[in-house]
């Protein structure tokens, strides 16, 4: 790969089985900004400090999870789990295990994730989406450092070094009643803030290189060349998508490039529509053709809660775009400002208090 001596690789144990999942498989520390964050990781990781970890989907969270526990010194297991991924019924006796006959179901006893990664590190991924009964039952186990099996009184103690992870920004969760404060704070005592891609362009190539020879092994093939102009593509576009998006765009490449060459056609970025045999035509520039065709590769890429994501991203976008005025975002979408401060209020934008303190004043 083209990196430096300093650059530093990271990769997910289990990557070739994870072909369908929304995580970065590997990251790679060489631009500059990135290796100020290893270094930041490195000094962190020794510690006994609960860490949460702040970045876009696609960053590569869950690596950077991963190597503080590595160097850390713990003897236990990593054990990662996402909290988005469980129903609200059921998280209590994932994270902290039941007893038989706890629930219909429980035809035995099941420790949880806790009691699972005890003596190593806890990573739990999107802790925005656990729901607020259990933000206090997960403070009470970081405060007390037992957890309590569902269906029983017994304490069990634990010692596990938790590592958090979150895409969306706690503290508007905070102030919007979705997220605890004191849990908070009990998290974000040692905060990494992991940049999207385009904001540490010195990775792209390395990372590219890399996806290159990882999946021209797996199709069998000699390594392509990849053109000038295709590198410069790369560097220059703006991976909304983060590493995993470079992932599906180098894969697809590797698939459809002729004459052991990778051209800007090859690469199915937005904006250029890349047909099968490798020449590529500008799109229309009318945005909402550039929609389409991002929703199109979303569609491809088979993006989980989709729907869900796309409307967060519309009223964030738009609120932000107006400088958080009201009455602007509503004429700009052109809905009314009760269902705007509706949507605010579920995406966390805004809470209760600031909708009727913004009603009020007409903003």
């Amino acid at each position: 790969m083209n990196e430096s001596n300093t650059a530093r690789l990271l990769t997910l144990p289990n990557a070739g089985q994870a072909a369908l999942s929304i995580r970065a498989k590997a990251l790679i520390f060489h631009d500059a900004k990135s290796l100020r964050l290893l270094r930041q990781v490195e000094l962190i990781a020794p510690s006994e400090a609960n860490v949460l970890i702040i970045g876009e989907t696609g960053t590569g969270k869950e690596l950077v999870a991963r190597h503080v526990h590595a160097q850390s010194g713990r003897s236990g297991p990593f054990v990662a789990v996402n909290c988005g991924a469980f129903s609200e019924n059921l998280v209590e006796a994932e994270l902290f295990g039941h007893e038989a006959g706890a629930f219909t179901g429980a035809q035995q006893a099941r420790p949880g994730w806790f009691e699972a990664a005890n003596g190593g590190t806890l990573f739990l991924d999107e802790v925005g989406d656990l729901p607020l009964p259990m933000q206090v039952k997960l403070l009470r186990v970081l405060q007390e450092r037992q957890v309590v099996r569902l269906g029983s009184r017994k304490p069990i103690p634990v010692d596990v070094r938790l590592v958090a992870a979150t895409n969306v920004n706690l503290e508007k969760a905070v102030q919007a009643g979705h997220f605890r404060l004191d849990l908070y704070y009990r998290l974000n005592v040692a905060p990494i803030e992991l940049p999207p891609l385009h904001e540490r362009p010195g990775d792209i190539l390395p990372l590219v290189d890399y996806f290159i020879e990882y999946y021209r092994q797996r199709l069998d093939i000699a390594a392509p060349r990849l053109s000038a102009e295709a590198r410069t593509e790369l560097v220059n576009y703006s991976w909304p998508g983060n590493i995993r998006e470079l992932e599906n765009v180098v894969h697809f490449a590797l698939i459809v490039c002729q004459n052991g060459v990778i051209t800007p056609a090859d690469l199915r970025l937005p904006g250029r529509v890349a047909g099968l045999g490798g020449q590529g035509a500008a799109l229309p520039a009318d945005g909402f053709e550039a929609i389409r065709a991002g929703l199109r590769q979303l569609l491809d890429d088979d993006t989980p809660d989709l729907y869900e994501r796309i409307e967060s991203l519309v009223f964030t976008t738009a609120f932000d775009y107006c400088r958080e005025n009201q009455v602007r975002t509503a004429r700009q979408l052109g809905i009314s400002r009760n269902i705007l401060r509706t949507q605010l209020k579920h995406f966390g934008l805004i809470g209760d208090s600031a909708a009727d303190a913004l009603a009020a004043a007409g903003a």
